[in-house]
């Protein structure tokens, strides 16, 4: 994967009008920017109840945020078109897609920040989900903190009820680990993510 010094025009463009939305029309707070680590690459770890949980969990970070979307969305002529210049990859859904995750191991070992989703998928219902093991896979062998956030209330958009997001304190993977540990460490993130 080619990772560009910069990201794209149509990136910021997004970031900019997507945090106007948040605030202006769902008076979003923010909090926990402190937490987010610089000079090195990590984890943006949300729980996941929307579409707009990724734009939201970037908009409020003064780095750059990197995706992986579902392979299908690339497909479409238009949007894949779109999501290709704001900083997303593909991911093949329902199989170790290891291209998928060497992308987000350059990614990280370039010091950029990814975002990944402890619970792997959407959450229904709007409360938390099992943890999935492929957060602590990436951050085990990557040796790079993974950072839990809370989004509140985007599974009510439509209702326009207020939207919180809560960046947590990093959580950092052990040095020596088993595949034991890939788990034990989303299990980790979400109970943190509980907890703000």
């Amino acid at each position: 994967m080619q990772i560009r010094k910069r990201s794209s025009f149509l990136y910021y463009l997004g970031k900019v009008v997507f945090k106007l939305i948040f605030i202006l029309i769902y008076r979003c707070k923010s909090s926990g920017q402190e937490n987010i680590p610089e000079n090195t690459g990590f984890i943006i770890a949300p729980n996941h109840m929307s579409f707009f949980d990724p734009p939201l969990a970037g908009c409020f970070m003064k780095q750059d945020l990197y995706f992986m979307a579902k392979q299908e969305l690339f497909d479409t002529p238009i949007l894949g078109s779109v999501i290709k210049r704001t900083n997303a990859f593909p991911v093949k859904r329902g199989m170790q897609d290891m291209s998928a995750f060497r992308n987000a191991f350059t990614l990280l070992e370039n010091k950029k920040a990814l975002l990944m989703f402890p619970e792997g998928t959407r959450s229904k219902t709007g409360e938390l989900g099992k943890a999935r093991p492929g957060v602590g896979m990436v951050a085990c062998n990557c040796q790079v903190p993974i950072v839990p956030v809370k989004i509140v209330n985007t599974n009510n958009m439509k209702k326009f009820k207020r939207i919180e997001i809560k960046y947590g304190k990093p959580v950092y993977p052990p040095k020596e680990h088993t595949k034991e540990d890939y788990l034990k460490i989303a299990q980790q993130v979400l109970d943190e993510i509980r907890a703000l």
